[in-house]
């Protein structure tokens, strides 16, 4: 059954995220209940891995909504976020027409009605409303133009279309745009969005993260793979692990049929925490320290 909307308070919101596996601290969970109480899109951003992208996620799940992502990259515009035409079926219906003896206007303006739209995630949202929850992903690596382009967007909820007129959202959708803070987001973005930044977690909300969505793995287990990546986190690491990292480096153990965190599973399985090159090699000759912190 879907949770409550908006929910009661911050304690109820805490209650349905942990119960969904996602155990948020009372920052992230006030600043969600804020976003969504009040119809505002919550900027999140933080170390890669931390629980940003998985917030959206879970909504999605808990409210019954529609998840809606728009992944953003390097060059992305407009037309790939917002609508394109389907060229292609119009030109053939622009070869079929010709064909046809006393072809009228309204058969020619049919070329750019709905039918031959297509939606990306922004207007799929707009049009949704309520029933989704659009994820704007990695907003840092979009460029300054495509940033201001999304102004609009968040404060008004609308889209002209040319050829067809403004699309407005009846009802907003919950916004979540999440930021690894490769560059400084502009303050007229910021301006439009309730903010919060996600740390790493601390070990004992880390250990609750395992056992919540991996109840296979022992108590003690845990224990040591969680304050194995807190040393991790200590080092001079290009990429410090999150908490997926976690996660993966516990299943990993896991299907190798570790029991216990020896020098030997954390050398075999450093793949599964550690993703870059140099990174490995300094945690290689450490081993020993990150496995019993000597």
């Amino acid at each position: 059954m879907p949770a409550a909307f908006p929910p009661s308070d911050v304690a109820g919101l805490t209650n349905d995220l942990t119960a969904t596996g996602y155990i948020p601290d009372r920052g992230l969970a006030t600043a969600a209940f804020l976003a969504l109480k009040l119809g505002r899109p919550l900027l999140l951003e933080g170390e890669v891995g931390v629980g940003k992208t998985e917030l959206a996620k879970t909504f999605a799940a808990m409210f019954n909504r529609d998840l809606i992502r728009l992944q953003c990259f390097e060059g992305i515009d407009a037309g790939q976020a917002l609508y394109e035409w389907d060229y292609a079926r119009q030109m053939l219906a622009v070869r079929a027409l010709s064909g046809v003896q006393g072809t009228d206007v309204d058969a020619v303006d049919d070329l750019f009605s709905e039918s031959y739209l297509v939606e990306r995630p922004l207007l799929s949202a707009v049009k949704a409303g309520d029933r989704a929850v659009l994820l704007i992903d990695e907003v840092d690596r979009a460029d300054d133009e495509f940033e201001a382009f999304l102004l609009e967007l968040l404060s008004d909820f609308q889209v002209t279309i040319p050829e067809l007129g403004t699309i407005s959202a009846a009802t907003k959708p919950i916004v979540i745009l999440t930021s690894n803070r490769t560059r400084e987001l502009h303050d007229a973005l910021k301006r439009r969005c309730l903010y919060h930044w996600i740390g790493f977690p601390a070990p004992e909300r880390e250990l609750q993260i395992v056992a919540a969505r991996l109840p296979g793995i022992s108590e003690a287990m845990s224990t040591q793979i969680v304050t194995a990546v807190n040393r991790l986190r200590d080092m001079d690491l290009t990429k410090p692990p999150g908490v997926a990292e976690t996660l993966d480096w516990a299943t990993a153990l896991d299907a190798i049929g570790a029991e216990d965190l020896t020098e030997e599973h954390a050398a075999d399985t450093l793949g599964a925490v550690l993703k870059d090159r140099d990174d490995l090699e300094l945690v290689g000759e450490a081993i020993g320290h990150v496995v019993d912190g000597h």
